[in-house]
């Protein structure tokens, strides 16, 4: 079975107990936690994937890491995942656990590119337009391009929303081309 796989049915896995017990956002905010931790810290990374320590040293070091600031069942989680030997995908697990909590809530990640810093006005005002438009919860990631020259451009999952000047700009080009009028002249400073 590949990773990716592996990670989402452990994650669902989690989801559906945090489910049951309502506590789904809860083992959100654990996961974030614990996987921060993997990620930053080379030497706790190492501990647990190196299969020179045993299992027994592993969970005890992770059950007294997490005990009191975890759930029992987020704690006996990570213990199953150690005991599996899956504690590497721990960081790829909390991913697909966040993409099938998004789900849950209908809420859709976005990369918004705009050719400026947008203020906080633009931002609720992008997040509730696209709410609007894709009908879910939009949660907008931005980056500035200066390219884009204007608009702005959208992607989640497969989607691409284009709506930037310099496309605009390519296509009235390309349309002026297929038309047989001549190019505009290059703007000078």
């Amino acid at each position: 079975m590949r990773d990716a796989t592996i990670a989402r049915n452990y994650a669902g896995a989690l989801f559906d107990l945090g489910i049951r017990h309502g506590e789904e956002e809860g083992y959100a905010r654990s996961f974030r936690e614990l996987a921060d931790a993997l990620v930053s810290n080379a030497r706790v990374r190492h501990f647990l994937e190196t299969p020179k320590i045993g299992l027994g040293p592993k969970q005890a070091a992770m059950r007294e890491a997490l005990e009191g600031k975890v759930t029992e069942n987020f704690l006996r989680f990570v213990l199953v995942v150690l005991a599996k030997g899956r504690q590497r995908l721990l960081p790829e697990m909390q991913g697909e656990y966040e993409t099938i909590l998004d789900e849950h809530a209908g809420r859709l990640h976005v990369e918004v590119t705009l050719a400026r810093e947008p203020d906080a006005a633009l931002r609720a005002e992008v997040a509730e337009r696209l709410t609007a438009m894709l009908g879910k919860t939009v949660v907008p990631h931005f980056t500035v391009d200066p390219a884009i020259l204007g608009g702005l451009v959208v992607r989640y999952g497969d989607h691409l929303l284009d709506s930037s000047l310099r496309r605009q700009l390519v296509s009235l080009k390309r349309e002026m081309m297929h038309a047989g009028l001549p190019e505009l002249p290059a703007a000078s400073a």
